[in-house]
């Protein structure tokens, strides 16, 4: 057994314990608290880190690893449809993922603080690079096509790809759709008969050209699909919101991840809270892509459940789910420093899958913990953490 004292212990679960300790054995939490405490026989060490506060890992709960040699090659500017053209014609010209750049990223990700990620991927190119980490993840294998013939063939075949991977508990595979505007009907349909209870995390609302796609089908999402080859003359526009086209195709669950959510009414948050779904706000990548400024205080105010990500190198200066806590804090500064730590943590690794074994300090869960140093006198420690934490004042604590 180890205990971790500090002068802060953030639960996340409850509100921070002052002189506070961790008791864990061999990478599992036992208890916390304050105070002084009673050493149960047969522990092994204490391990004072002094003017520091001790929280769990954060969880990143949506990314695309494998575009990290993207990183600074796609320049910042909207419209969205013309920055994703960019990134389009960038990765065609490439040829492929390197491992090198997705390497560097999972570990600056893990020097910032990060336990777990949500990663996006089309090619699978950083699944290996993940096993070999101590970064956790729910890999989304995600399917794009909008002219999809065999719907059912294509789920199959990712199906296939993730199948032949190597099993891991700390990665957890499922297939998702990329976006509304670039998923034919009929392949939305098979991924939610396929899900069973995977969680599906789908780019929703991220764009205004989105909206005017789905409404009347025109705007500048069909043009590309048109320069792409890939436009489908038989789809017919659903003329309504995202929400309700992703509920008429089965998805709108409790298992839902609807990432960036930019464009959203309060009327489709409400209708996301009652699902139990999960928005993920990415307002960094928000700003570089041009798809706008993500209404985060609305999110809160909704009741849905707030989880946060960084997206990908392309679109993002890095991989530190501080800095967007950060910015997340700036964009509401009416919501509780508290609420915003657990989406940095607990909400994410719920959305995840990952819930009943990350995004807390509490018994039975992972010992995943970091400690952030504290300057002299913080007032706050919570407000404190979501101002910008760099990865000099972080230290991964040792619980085996």
């Amino acid at each position: 057994m180890i205990l971790h004292r500090a002068a802060w212990v953030l639960p996340i679960v409850a509100p921070p314990l002052r002189r506070g300790w961790v008791l864990s054995d061999r990478g599992r939490i036992v208890s916390c608290g304050s105070g002084d405490v009673v050493l149960p026989r047969g522990h092994d060490e204490i391990v004072d880190v002094g003017d520091a506060v001790i929280l769990p890992g954060l969880v990143n709960a949506h990314t695309h690893l494998e575009l990290s040699w993207m990183r600074g090659r796609v320049a910042p500017g909207g419209p969205m449809p013309a920055w994703a053209s960019r990134l389009l014609a960038l990765r065609r010209a490439a040829g492929g993922d390197s491992a090198g750049p997705i390497a560097d990223a999972i570990g600056q990700a893990r020097a910032a603080g990060t336990s777990l990620v949500g990663d996006v991927t089309n090619t699978l190119a950083a699944y290996d690079l993940l096993a070999d980490s101590e970064v956790g993840a729910a890999v989304f294998r995600e399917v794009i096509g909008f002219t999809a013939e065999d719907p059912e063939g294509i789920v199959a075949g990712a199906r296939a790809e993730l199948d032949a991977l190597r099993a891991l508990p700390s990665l957890r595979s499922s297939i998702v759709p990329h976006a509304p505007y670039s998923v034919a009907p009929e392949l939305l349909r098979a991924i939610g008969r396929a899900a069973g209870d995977r969680p599906i995390s789908v780019h929703l609302g991220e764009s205004p050209e989105e909206i005017q796609f789905l409404r009347d089908g025109t705007g500048a999402w069909r043009e590309l699909l048109r320069e792409l080859g890939a436009w489908n003359d038989r789809w017919q526009p659903p003329g309504c919101g995202p929400v309700e086209y992703l509920d008429r195709m089965g998805l709108v669950t409790g298992r839902l991840l609807a990432v960036h959510g930019t464009q959203l009414t309060g009327a489709e948050l409400a209708q996301l809270a009652r699902a139990g779904a999960t928005v993920v706000t990415c307002p960094r990548s928000n700003r570089w892509t041009g798809a706008g400024t993500p209404p985060v205080e609305r999110f809160y105010a909704s009741g849905v459940r707030v989880a946060i990500g960084t997206d990908s190198l392309a679109s993002v200066e890095d991989l530190n789910l501080f800095g967007e806590l950060a910015l997340v804090r700036r964009l509401a500064p009416a919501v509780p420093a508290a609420r915003l730590l657990e989406s940095a943590t607990i909400v994410g690794a719920a959305a995840l899958g990952f819930g009943a074994e990350s995004g807390s300090i509490e018994p039975g869960k992972r010992a995943d913990l970091i400690a952030v140093r504290l300057p002299a006198g913080v007032p706050d420690v919570e407000e404190y953490l979501v101002g910008g934490i760099e990865p000099s004042e972080i230290t991964w604590l040792d619980s085996k």
